[in-house]
């Protein structure tokens, strides 16, 4: 792209938009100053980069026939094989439709980005294809996955397999609902604010939101870089552990979100039933406004966790309601200013940026203002009003405020091995019909991450798994919650959890 020069003019309205003095001889030097730095600029765009490279053949694939999509739950259905043997041979993956995967096309569940196709693969991507991943295709989610219900898809709903009157949750819904309904044996998720534990409770599959920076998010679109994540959908929590080991690890520097000495663990070879020694913590404020049937289910599956030598006892942490708040402006002015004014590539962080993704993103969110989901649009004026009105403030307190409300969760479990509460306040609920007012869209997916948000903005590991059946039939997760980059134990009680619930004697009430 060329870069071309500037003129005295531009720079005295550029001064002016700036509220900054500059006189008419100042604006004459200033001028000449920057044509002479503009030169980098035209030689940066002379020098090749080096990208990384596509190592497994592919086509496009195609958009399923409705036949195909009974649950809405494919964006684009693909048949990309990775290597002969390793991990994850045999096994089929669907990869959510915010990670690049190249040659297919990648929508983020908005028209805004309908047709763009990425020519990179996301690292997750190429793990899981190094692994013996099969890919099959790319699974739906929420506009801009700027929403948890499962129903802002701009093409349909994702709606649930456990029961298609009801949703699938968010914004991972096509994950989990392809789980559910045993279209694909593992999935890659994202979270934000638990858009990897929303579905999977919803629809009684298990997911894990890993320690922040544990998996790289290289090649996902972003929405705040301190609180994306990616992590490991699946059926079973082995094979939520197997995932994870192929997409943990440090990333060469390309994901600002990673430290250098990204701890990793066998997280298979750590798997057990026996929780002798183990103490957990169930944390009452979790539970607050949660539907009765939801709070009994969770508490039975907790106390069930002591037949295997664990140790449970109930604590407050007088924090926790407020961590969603303190989650709030993150999400809102966080979001705006990364996806509006950095078109998903924040400045002052290192790391790879895609320029086809930016140059896409930045025309689009331009060019296609009208195709914003309604969630969305809230957000964004929302965030700019806040961002210009209050230039900030409650951004920065937030972000202070996330050392608090860390050290709180993390002076738990100083005594305790994981924390747990409900994933969820409520099942799911009812798919919403065509004619549903503009009040009902906005508020259905709100508070809906009252629990799972306040550990995106910590980062602390966090999954949920399927704790049983309320009347009707419909699952309710039981989070698990741990130390940071002790995923392992989080995996483990999991686990050991999962058998008790298999178990033919076991009840959920």
């Amino acid at each position: 792209m060329a870069v071309r020069p500037i003129s005295k003019d531009i720079v005295l309205s550029k001064a002016k938009s700036l509220n900054i003095p500059c006189y008419e001889q100042e604006a004459e030097k200033i001028t000449e100053c920057i044509n002479v730095i503009l030169r980098s600029y035209e030689r940066l765009d002379e020098i090749v980069e080096v990208v990384p490279e596509v190592k497994y053949g592919r086509t496009c694939g195609h958009r399923p026939t409705t036949d195909q999509n009974p649950y809405n739950a494919w964006y684009y259905k693909c048949d990309i094989k990775g290597a002969a043997t390793g991990k994850l041979s045999g096994k089929r993956v669907g990869i959510k439709d915010n990670t690049a995967v190249a040659g297919v096309p990648m929508m983020n569940g908005s028209k805004i980005m309908e047709g763009y196709v990425p020519e990179f693969d996301a690292t997750v991507v190429t793990r899981v294809l190094d692994a013996g991943g099969h890919i099959v295709g790319k699974a739906a989610c929420d506009d801009m996955c700027f929403d948890a219900g499962g129903f802002t898809n701009s093409i349909a709903p994702v709606l649930n397999p456990v029961d298609k009157r009801h949703l699938a949750g968010g914004s991972s819904s096509g994950c989990a609902a392809l789980l559910a309904a045993g279209e694909v044996d593992l999935a890659v998720g994202g979270d934000q604010g638990g858009s990897i534990r929303i579905p999977a409770a919803w629809c009684g599959v298990v997911g894990l939101k890993p320690t922040y920076g544990l998996v790289p998010y290289t090649g996902a679109m972003a929405m705040l870089p301190c609180i994306d994540h990616l992590g490991p959908m699946t059926r079973n929590v082995s094979d939520c552990a197997l995932l994870l080991e192929v997409l943990a690890g440090y990333d060469d520097g390309r994901d600002p979100r990673q430290i250098q000495d990204v701890s990793t663990q066998d997280y298979t070879a750590i798997l057990s039933k026996d929780l002798t020694g183990m103490r957990i913590a169930v944390v009452e404020e979790g539970f607050h406004g949660a539907q009765q049937e939801v709070e009994q289910v969770v508490r039975n599956a907790a106390l069930k966790l002591k037949d295997l030598g664990a140790v449970v006892e109930s604590v407050r942490v007088p924090i926790h309601p407020d961590g969603f708040h303190i989650f709030t402006p993150l999400t809102m002015e966080g979001a705006y200013q990364t996806m509006m004014k950095d078109h998903g590539f924040p400045a002052g962080l290192r790391g790879t940026r895609f320029l086809s993704l930016l140059d896409e993103v930045a025309h689009r969110q331009t060019s296609r203002p009208f195709n914003f989901s309604e969630p969305l649009r809230l957000a964004m004026i929302l965030g700019k009003h806040l961002m210009t009105t209050y230039k900030g403030r409650f951004y920065a307190r937030a972000q202070n405020l996330v050392r608090l409300l860390t050290a709180e969760y993390n002076k738990v479990l100083e005594s305790y091995d994981v924390m747990i509460m409900p994933t969820t306040l409520k099942t799911a609920p009812n798919v919403l019909l065509q004619d549903s007012s503009v009040a009902e869209r906005l508020t259905a997916g709100s508070g809906l991450g009252r629990n799972t948000a306040p550990f995106n903005a910590t980062g602390h590991p966090s999954l949920s798994v399927n704790a049983g059946h309320v009347g009707g039939g419909l699952p309710v997760g039981m989070m698990i919650t741990g130390r940071h980059f002790d995923d392992a134990t989080v995996l483990h009680v999991a686990y050991a959890f999962e058998h008790i619930r298999d178990n033919p004697t076991f009840t959920s009430i």
